[in-house]
């Protein structure tokens, strides 16, 4: 049996990838020449004494050695100096931070290498899937529809001519480093007060930040700074954008809360205005994407009204980037009763414009033995995968465990398993064109 080899607490600053060694070799050089130049203007009389004592000294100890144990010490004394400047500077305490920052900065330098990830969608699943995906690269960016006109968004869309700000906030505490403090505090919702009871403790946040910088973009930028967030939310656009859903029957319905309660097959999805105007960042980070990410979330209320922006839809069909959608596992009342995932894929084509849209679908391969009682009374139930007709679309499957696992029968997407299908289907179809597939790279 190998027995394992302990690595030195200093040592940990030698960690390939930290990208500190070349910065320990420039501050060695420097230290190097400053010493000469000191010597030199003493008329190198000190180096004459050191190297009369070296010489005394080897006489007893073979100059290997000695040599060696002078290195050493050295290198021991630069680097508790080097260690101990840096910790100076960021006020840590040694003993209790030094593997924390270790372990921050290697990951820190990893996940900015990490793939141009552009996530697609709204509500809680776009919010579940970045909360994995954050662990995978630093350089991604969250795309949510602004058509949300229910609870505390829509009151404050309401009443401060305000872009919602429910599914922004969503995602920034999903993006949050410190997600379980910052998700209470964002969701913390004012039991009473008056004009306060209801709204959530983040909407507020936005609001307030929105009318101090001027635009929900800069306030979620700013929120961002403040809160240390990986990547960046943006919304699809900046107009006033609201939903409207032509049903089979011939009724319209407005308004994205009103559309599940209609209880109706929809037809069609549009929007007032017609013809929204798209963020300038959102397509630039489109352009440059080397992986897109719809869903998982609302077909009609979450994922799809992003691309009724037409220039987005646009964009995505004709990136050359790795595109795929993550199916929902369960039919959703009122939006998607009775759907297939091929059903699902086809509304994504006919409101988009496209069949270039995704590559493939990701979909769950796993349920409990027995599902909760709570879906069949709401009339949810699985997703039935047609792969004939999956198939005739040209587009791929790929299936994987994606829930979490539950003894009580609950169908809830695990983030961590979602990134990780999504993760692993990216880098699988990059070896087919790069002949490169490493798995050590999932996290």
């Amino acid at each position: 049996m190998i027995k394992k080899i302990k690595m030195p607490k200093q040592a940990g600053w030698l960690i390939p990838g930290l990208q500190v060694k070349r910065w320990f070799a420039m501050i060695l050089a420097g230290t190097v020449l400053m010493t000469l130049g000191i010597l030199i203007l003493v008329d190198l009389q000190p180096i004459y004494n050191i190297m009369q004592f070296i010489s005394s000294v080897a006489t007893k100890i073979s100059t290997e050695w000695l040599a060696f144990g002078i290195v050493m010490i050295g290198a021991a004394v630069f680097f508790k100096g080097w260690q101990k400047t840096n910790l100076s500077i960021l006020d840590m305490e040694e003993d209790k931070n030094n593997d924390i920052l270790l372990e921050n900065l290697y990951r820190r330098r990893k996940l900015n290498r990490g793939p141009r990830i552009v996530a697609v969608g709204g509500g809680t699943g776009l919010s579940m899937l970045l909360s994995g995906v954050k662990n995978i690269t630093n350089n991604l960016t969250a795309v949510v529809t602004v058509g949300d006109d229910g609870g505390s968004s829509g009151r404050l869309r309401e009443s401060m001519g305000i872009l919602p700000p429910g599914d922004i906030r969503h995602c920034i505490t999903a993006l949050a480093d410190d997600e379980d403090l910052v998700t209470k505090l964002f969701k913390y919702r004012f039991k009473n007060g008056e004009g306060l009871e209801g709204h959530s403790f983040g909407n507020l946040f936005l609001t307030a930040l929105c009318a101090i910088t001027g635009d929900m973009v800069s306030a979620v930028k700013e929120s961002s700074n403040v809160l240390s967030i990986r990547g960046r939310v943006l919304p699809s656009t900046l107009d006033d954008m609201k939903l409207v859903a032509e049903m089979e029957d011939g009724r319209i319905v407005h308004g994205e809360s009103t559309i599940p309660e209609a209880h109706g097959k929809i037809k069609r999805l549009f929007t007032e205005p017609e013809n929204c105007e798209a963020l300038e960042d959102v397509i630039h980070a489109i352009r440059n994407a080397e992986l897109i990410i719809l869903g998982p979330g609302s077909l009609y209320t979450s994922v799809i009204p992003n691309l009724l922006v037409k220039k987005i839809s646009e964009e995505i069909a004709k990136s050359t980037a790795k595109k795929i959608y993550v199916c929902n596992i369960m039919t959703q009342p009122g939006e998607t009763d009775d759907y297939t995932v091929s059903d699902h894929l086809k509304a994504l084509i006919k409101h988009s414009g496209s069949d270039k849209i995704v590559d493939a679908v990701l979909v769950n391969d796993y349920l409990p033995d027995k599902l909760a009682d709570k879906y069949q009374k709401s009339d949810s139930y699985p997703v039935k995968l047609d792969v004939a007709e999956v198939r005739k679309l040209g587009i791929k499957i790929f299936a994987k465990k994606l829930i979490q696992d539950s003894k009580e029968g609950l169908v809830r997407h695990s983030s961590n398993r979602v990134a990780r299908a999504v993760y692993y289907w990216y880098r699988k179809e990059q070896k087919k064109s790069s002949g490169f597939f490493n798995l050590s790279n999932l996290f």
